[in-house]
């Protein structure tokens, strides 16, 4: 009994130690989506503050495949010391339901630590292929050609293609899912008159928007987003209670000390008070917008039940 209380002592003070000295080594932050994406631009503004504010390293990495679960299954591998970190965005809560060998649990084999930015998808139409003034003309055109109305997707079950079901189910309509190896083409396609619809991250259409190439119908956030202040929500255009952001958190390995987590999100919480981290995420599409460990499990809780519906509504699966 008495070398089962030192071990456990021992335990303990050394998990303090850890925990006291933390980082005594560069930390290893892994975006699961491809370079430059939104998930990726963000988790670069943030890493230099934060590992200033840590006082030591952090490095970016990406392991991007298969929807970001060969980056995730990474981390959930991983020891769970601080060390190694990921960042989870909506695909994380959404693949779950579209690969069925997956070898982690999206919710129970990580560690949330903080969620960090927000923001909207761009319900756009090229004018040329379908001039829909309205979110109500595009239901109208969509309910007078049944299936021959195509949105763009970056692929079959992405966040932009389940936006687009949610849409389909919750305005009673069928646009025709035609589904991309990416978001750059789909943009291109929908540009040059392909496709006519699609629900696209906001720097991806500011400049098309400008130049009269799309015309923006909705946003697909709560509120109004403030670059495009005279476009109304999808809940305002005729869809009420439609809602479906990108979002942007960290998490870490399962297990990982508690005192280590709540500095991770101190540290974060206050990094992202510097209005020009603010202003990058802006441009990134994304606004900052904190929650807590405890409030971000509850949240990617939530989420994953919503995807979930739309997953099993549309029929989605990738194997």
């Amino acid at each position: 009994m008495k070398w089962y209380c030192a071990f456990v002592l021992a335990l303990l003070l050394s998990r303090e130690c850890i925990s006291q000295t933390y980082p005594s080594r560069p930390i290893r932050m892994v975006v699961p989506l491809s370079p430059g994406g939104f998930a990726d631009i963000p988790a670069r503004l943030l890493a230099p503050r934060l590992a200033a504010a840590l006082g030591g390293s952090i490095f970016v990495e990406n392991r991007p495949g298969a929807g970001g679960t060969i980056g995730a299954e990474f981390v959930a591998r991983s020891a769970p010391d601080g060390y190694t970190l990921l960042a989870v965005a909506t695909p994380h809560v959404i693949s779950p339901w579209l690969y069925k060998t997956l070898t982690y649990d999206p919710l129970k084999d990580f560690t949330p630590i903080v969620h960090v930015a927000a923001g909207p998808y761009v319900l756009v139409v090229n004018p040329k292929q379908l001039p829909a003034g309205s979110v109500n003309d595009l239901i109208a055109a969509a309910k007078a050609r049944p299936g021959e109305v195509d949105f763009a997707s970056s692929g079959n079950g992405s966040a932009q293609h389940l936006v687009g079901a949610l849409f389909n189910s919750m305005a009673g309509v069928t646009l025709n899912h035609v589904p991309y190896k990416g978001s750059g083409p789909a943009m291109q396609d929908l540009v040059s008159g392909q496709v006519s619809v699609s629900f696209a991250g906001v720097p991806n259409v500011l400049t098309h928007l400008k130049a009269g190439r799309l015309r923006a119908l909705a946003v697909t956030s709560a509120r109004r987003w403030g670059e495009l202040p005279d476009v109304p929500t999808l809940a305002e255009a005729g869809v009420p209670g439609y809602e479906a952001t990108l979002w942007l958190a960290f998490a870490a390995p399962p297990g990982t000390p508690q005192d280590i987590v709540q500095r991770l999100y101190a540290e974060t919480a206050k990094a992202l008070q510097s209005p020009e981290l603010r202003l990058g995420f802006r441009a990134a599409g994304v606004e900052a917008l904190v929650l807590g460990p405890q409030e971000l499990a509850a949240f990617m809780r939530a989420e994953y039940e919503k995807w979930g519906k739309v997953v099993r509504a549309t029929g989605a699966t990738v194997n």
